[in-house]
């Protein structure tokens, strides 16, 4: 396993950095990341941003805003929030073990006097209340984990800055997003500063991977990765995208995550669709949504088409027929 030491802060350039060490530095097996952000809103891939958040807000604080590769919920960065990556080429070895991905971070809590455990989705908690949420991405055979670690967060703007809809609120029997989570910082029983925290998981990962080395990035790696900052993880076009035309619209909330559905249908016939949500997933629902076009619109026939095709590669833990109720009655 290889680490990259990353000392940047720009939300986008380090979205970037990460997607090229997932998709370009495909020779090395193993890559580690750890990484810090200016405060920002990380969207996952197939949700609605503007659905996500306060954008009101976001604006007026000067807030981030930037789409991540993987599948999964919103959530808030800022410099008290340490985030980690591990990029695997081993693809096919504990597809959304979020579990084991995450032992490195609950060993070094336990090393700092705090017992945490993975419970839910994809969560890791203190108490029963949410430190940290993970999220994974699959390209060509490799897989991509990372999490993100409340450290010490400021709340009131996390809350302020993230939209919680009903359907989730109602699902979970949540009263506000801060009544469920906790920082790392207020649960330890000696203080650390965040680079210290940083330091101690980089050292418990070196003690799970004994042959782990630094890579350095080269300038031809810098180069490529400005690019992709500037053609892709900082644009509209990536961030919020088009707003499609619809005649329908739905969303449906299953306990492996919630899947929103904008649909153009004439004459009973789907013209158009575009699926959002935080569900995880192997592969793009481009591919569900190009298969649905020209389908007539009533559940039977979406059910048939989506039986064509593996679903739980674009949506993971539903079943087909979930899936087809959640786009049609």
């Amino acid at each position: 396993m290889k680490y990259i030491v990353n000392p940047s802060n720009n939300p986008a350039y380090n979205i970037a950095l990460e997607a090229y060490a997932f998709r370009e530095l495909k020779t090395i097996d193993e890559i580690f990341i750890l990484w810090i952000n200016e405060p920002a809103i990380i969207i996952g891939k197939h949700q609605n941003t503007i659905e996500e958040i306060n954008k009101e807000f976001t604006d007026e604080n000067g807030i981030h805003v930037v789409r991540r590769l993987s599948g999964g919920g919103a959530v808030y960065h800022d410099l008290n929030n340490l985030n980690y990556t591990i990029i695997s080429n081993k693809s096919d070895e504990g597809a959304f073990d979020f579990k084991t991905f995450s032992k490195p971070v609950i060993d070094t809590l336990a090393g700092l006097g705090v017992k945490a455990v993975f419970t839910g989705r994809n969560d890791l908690e203190i108490d029963g209340k949410k430190i940290c949420g993970n999220a994974q991405a699959y390209y060509k055979g490799r897989m991509m984990h990372h999490g993100c670690l409340l450290f010490d967060v400021d709340m009131t703007v996390l809350g302020q800055a993230l939209k919680v809809s009903k359907d989730k609120i109602a699902s979970k029997g949540i009263k506000s997003v801060r009544a469920r989570v906790t920082n790392i910082l207020d649960e330890l029983p000696e203080k650390v500063t965040i680079q210290e925290f940083s330091n101690a998981i980089l050292e418990q990962m070196k003690k799970t991977y004994p042959d782990m080395e630094e890579y350095k990035l080269t300038e031809a790696d810098r180069a490529a990765i400005q690019k992709t900052h500037d053609e892709q993880f900082s644009t509209w076009d990536w961030t919020y995208g088009v707003t499609p035309e619809y005649t329908i619209e739905r969303s449906v909330r299953y306990s492996a995550g919630k899947i929103s559905i904008y649909a153009n249908v004439e004459k009973s016939l789907i013209k158009s669709i575009k699926i959002y949500g935080d569900f995880f997933g192997v592969l793009g629902v481009e591919d569900i949504e190009e298969l649905l076009i020209g389908s007539r619109y009533n559940y039977a026939d979406v059910l048939e088409k989506l039986k064509t095709i593996d679903t739980t590669k674009y949506f993971s833990r539903m079943t087909v027929e979930e899936v087809a109720k959640a786009i049609v009655a």
